[in-house]
């Protein structure tokens, strides 16, 4: 960066103006990332403390939160930035967040804290990984930015899937909890669909045949009688019939998290959401986030060999294609990385999968295919 404060390499972005003989109020109005609370939890003292600092060094102009999900402050001058990092760190206990190519701040959901659909604990996996990559927040070494952030259940509340390089998705893998007694209360209108959330809403009766069942995008779920049924193998955790029916259903009992690799805006080739690279893996802090932490350093390995300056991760996928890159993490593909169906006609094999190899003997050969 252009500007910046001593032993880190990213938090400060400058910004000058191009005519400061004419505004000199703003010759240098340089924006300082800090680094949010997880899931954006704050005291009204920690609020007022921060606003006293920005008024004290900054311009007391605020941004909550920017789209990775740090506090911004807006305008300063760089004689300020050592004075207010210090206040910072010293007396409110807070750091700065990510900017360059590095390891931006990680974000998280309200997960355990407020939400009964969290399949983890997304504040605590948010706040470790934080604490442990602290050099990689700070100290640029990557080919551009990389983004990690946690959603406690597929309804993805930080918008993962569509922005962060991994994405941490709570998920389950037995079957959904249903309660049949009130799946009938929805039927007769006791309960009222949504957890409420359209009550102002004149839709009429509720119809779980038009409003659940037909909108199921793999149609794996229907009525027997009275009782509803889910084939649970074909069921994609999409979460609308548990959005639907809060009540009756529920994730199931053994739960953990999808992992999915590659989304980006778009800066050198156009937006794109990340791939279903691990279905299911447990996140518990009892392991100490290990096979978490050992995937997400295995990806920075291979991608600053192979990654372009200024490339994302999922970028750098696309450039050399899904199936190098499941091969060198050492994972075995699964349906749900086909984009499309197939439209290539060559189909093109490893040595190793072909019986005998890629040596042929010739004499062999043509004797079996004789003129």
């Amino acid at each position: 960066g252009i500007v910046g404060v001593f032993g880190y390499g990213g938090g400060i972005v400058g910004r000058y103006s191009d005519m400061p003989e004419k505004f000199p109020g703003v010759q240098h109005f340089h924006t300082i990332r800090v680094a949010q609370p997880a899931s954006k939890y704050y005291s009204s003292d920690n609020l007022r403390a921060l606003m006293t600092l920005w008024e004290k060094h900054g311009s007391g102009v605020t941004n909550f939160h920017g789209s990775t999900g740090d506090i911004i402050l807006l305008g300063t001058k760089t004689e300020n930035l050592e004075p207010f990092f210090w206040d910072l760190t010293h007396e409110l206990g807070q750091d700065l967040g990510g900017s360059g190519s590095n390891l931006r701040t990680p974000a998280c959901c309200l997960g355990s804290s407020r939400c009964e659909w969290s399949c983890y604990d997304t504040q605590e996996v948010c706040y470790q990984l934080t604490l442990k990559y602290q050099d990689e927040i700070h100290r640029p070494a990557f080919p551009y930015k990389f983004k990690f952030k946690f959603s406690g259940c597929p309804n993805d509340c930080v918008a993962a899937i569509a922005r962060s390089d991994i994405s941490v998705i709570g998920t389950w893998r037995d079957e959904i909890r249903i309660d049949q007694a009130a799946v009938k209360e929805y039927v007769a209108g006791n309960y009222p669909a949504n957890g409420g959330a359209h009550s102002g809403r004149d839709w009429g009766k509720f119809d779980l045949q038009k409003e659940v069942i037909d909108i199921c995008p793999t149609q794996c779920m229907w009525l027997e009688g009275d009782e509803l049924k889910i084939d649970d193998k074909e069921c994609t955790r999409c979460m609308h019939c548990i959005n639907v029916m809060p009540r009756a259903l529920r994730p199931g009992a053994e739960q953990g998290a999808s992992i999915l690799i590659g989304a980006k805006a778009p800066i050198l080739e156009g937006a794109q959401m990340s791939t279903l690279i691990i279905p299911f893996m447990k996140i518990s802090k009892d392991d100490e986030y290990e096979d978490l932490i050992e995937l997400i350093e295995k990806v920075w390995d291979w991608w600053m060999e192979i990654g372009k300056n200024r490339e994302r991760v999922g970028e750098t996928m696309q450039r050399v294609g899904l199936p190098t890159f499941i091969k060198v993490m050492e994972i075995d593909p699964i349906p749900q990385m086909i984009k499309e169906p197939r439209s290539n006609p060559y189909v093109f094999w490893n040595e190793e999968e072909v019986p005998g190899g890629f040596a042929r003997d010739i004499d062999e050969f043509r004797a079996r295919h004789k003129a």
